[in-house]
C-alpha cells in the first residue's frame, strides 16, 4: 500500500516532526508520502495575506475562501482523496475513525487558523474532525496526532515489536499494565503470573486487568463493550476482589 497525504497549512515547517521516529522510517521506505502545501502560495494578495475581517463584525479574522479552494483544487490534480478539515464542528476523533481512514490510499488535510474559514470553503470538505471540546492555536496542532494515529495503522509502518494489536483503544479497552526488568524495583515486584511462563494464565490476567482499568477509568468505553462469556467470568472475579 502506497499512501499519499497532502497537508494544506499556513505553517508547513510544523510537520517536520513526521521526519522522525516510526513515521519517518515509513516515509524513507516509501510506504507513506507526506506532502505539505503552503496555503499562502495560492493567495492573490501581493502581501500573501490569506485572512480578512468577518462580515457583520466580530473579533478576530477569518481565512478567505479563495486561497483555500485554489489550494485544494491544485492538490486534487494528484490526490483524489477525501478532504478532511480540522475544526470544532466535526466528529470527535477516535480509534474507529483512525482505522477507517487508514484504509484510504489518498487523504487531504486542511488546517484552519484564526477564527475559522469562510463558510463557502466548506463545500470542498468531505469530513470535519475535532479532537474534543477545547481550543487550540491552530489546526496544525490537531492535525499532527490525527495523521500519526492513522499512519501507524497502515500495513508495514509498525515493526513486529511495535504492533498495535494490543494497544489501548484498539480493541475497545485500555491496555493492561506493562513491566520490564528488573523483576524487583525498590521492593515493588512484577506480578508472579507474568514470570510464570504460563501463557494462558498471562492472557487471562492481562484481559482481566484491561477490563478492570477500563471499567474504573473509562466507564463510557466500558459501557460500549461487547463482553464475551469469558469476560463476564473475569468480571465476577474482579467484583469479588473489590
Amino acid at each position: 500500500m502506497d499512501v499519499r497525504i497532502d497537508i494544506l497549512t499556513l505553517f508547513p515547517e510544523m510537520f517536520d516532526i513526521f521526519n522522525y521516529s516510526i513515521i519517518g522510517r515509513a516515509i524513507k521506505k516509501n510506504i507513506i508520502h507526506i506532502n505539505t502545501v503552503d496555503i499562502r502560495d495560492f493567495t492573490l494578495d501581493k502581501h500573501r495575506k490569506v485572512d480578512d475581517y468577518p462580515y457583520g463584525g466580530g473579533a478576530g479574522m477569518v481565512m478567505a475562501a479563495q486561497p483555500i479552494v485554489d489550494a485544494i483544487e491544485h492538490v486534487k490534480k494528484n490526490n483524489n482523496g477525501k478532504v478532511i478539515f480540522l475544526g470544532p464542528r466535526g466528529k470527535t476523533f477516535n480509534q474507529e475513525i483512525a482505522k477507517e481512514l487508514s484504509k484510504e490510499e489518498h487523504l487531504i488535510f486542511l488546517c484552519g487558523h484564526y477564527e475559522g474559514i469562510d463558510e463557502r470553503a466548506y463545500k470542498q470538505i468531505d469530513l470535519e474532525i475535532s479532537l474534543g471540546d477545547f481550543v487550540l492555536t491552530g489546526g496544525e496542532m490537531a492535525c499532527i496526532p490525527v495523521i500519526d494515529s492513522i499512519c501507524r495503522l497502515i500495513p508495514g509502518v509498525l515493526g513486529k515489536s511495535e504492533s498495535f494489536m494490543e494497544e489501548s483503544f484498539y480493541k475497545g479497552v485500555l491496555e493492561y499494565p506493562q513491566y520490564t526488568r528488573p523483576e524487583d524495583f525498590r521492593g515493588d515486584k512484577v506480578p508472579e503470573v507474568l514470570i510464570s511462563g504460563h501463557h494462558e494464565n498471562i492472557r487471562k490476567w492481562r484481559r482481566m486487568q484491561s477490563l478492570s482499568i477500563t471499567m474504573e477509568r473509562r466507564p463510557d468505553l466500558f459501557q460500549r463493550l461487547n463482553l464475551s462469556q469469558e469476560d463476564k467470568k473475569l468480571l465476577k472475579e474482579i467484583n469479588k476482589k473489590l
